[in-house]
C-alpha cells in the first residue's frame, strides 16, 4: 500500500488534526513542531520562542485514496492564508500558517494551490501563507494528540473563542471537515 506524508501548520495543531482525521485514506495525523533548532523539543520550549518551531500536524495518508491535493484544499479552508504572524487568537511564529512540502511534486502542488487561490480573490488581502521544504518533525507529548476527541467540550471552546469557527463560517463553504 502507497503512503505519504503531508506536514500543515495553521495555527494550533488542536484544530489542524479533526478537519483530516477521519477522511478516507488518512491513516494518523499526528501533532507536532517542526522547523526549529533543539531536537524533540517540548510544548513548554516551544512556547518559549526560542527554538523556532511551528505548531504543525503530519498526516500520513494513501494517495490512490485521498490525493495531496484534496489535502491542501481542506488545509485553505481551516485556516486564514492571509495571516502571516500567527492564526485567530494565537500570535507568534510558533503559530504561522505554513505548507511543509516533502517533495518538488509536493511543492508544485502547493504553489499551483496558493496562486489558485489568490486569483480567485475570496479575501481582499495577499495570500501570505509559506511554502517551505520540510524540516524534522517532532511528535507533541500525548496529551496533545486527538485532541479534539479527548477534550470535545475544551477543544469546542477554543475553536470558538479563537476565532476559527467564526472566521471559517464567514470565509469558507461549511464542510463535514470544519
Amino acid at each position: 500500500m502507497a503512503e505519504e506524508k503531508a506536514i500543515f501548520a495553521g495555527g494550533c495543531f488542536w484544530c489542524m488534526v479533526k478537519p483530516f482525521d477521519t477522511l478516507p485514506g488518512i491513516k494518523a495525523v499526528v501533532s507536532g513542531y517542526t522547523g526549529g533548532t533543539v531536537k524533540n523539543p517540548t510544548y513548554e520550549q516551544v512556547c518559549s520562542g526560542l527554538t523556532g518551531h511551528t505548531e504543525a500536524v503530519e498526516i500520513t495518508f494513501d494517495p490512490t485514496i485521498i490525493s495531496y491535493e484534496a489535502l491542501v484544499e481542506i488545509y485553505w479552508q481551516q485556516t486564514d492564508p492571509t495571516d502571516a504572524l500567527g492564526q485567530f487568537a494565537d500570535r507568534g511564529d510558533s503559530y504561522r500558517p505554513v505548507i511543509f512540502y516533502r517533495s518538488t511534486t509536493q511543492q508544485a502542488v502547493a504553489e499551483r494551490s496558493k496562486a489558485k487561490l489568490q486569483a480567485s480573490q475570496r479575501f481582499t488581502d495577499p495570500i501570505v501563507t509559506k511554502i517551505e521544504p520540510a524540516q524534522p518533525f517532532y511528535p507533541a507529548e500525548s496529551y496533545h494528540q486527538a485532541f479534539y476527541r479527548k477534550n470535545p467540550a475544551h477543544y469546542a471552546a477554543y475553536r470558538t473563542g479563537s476565532g476559527r469557527a467564526d472566521f471559517i463560517a464567514q470565509h469558507w463553504q461549511p464542510t463535514e471537515q470544519s
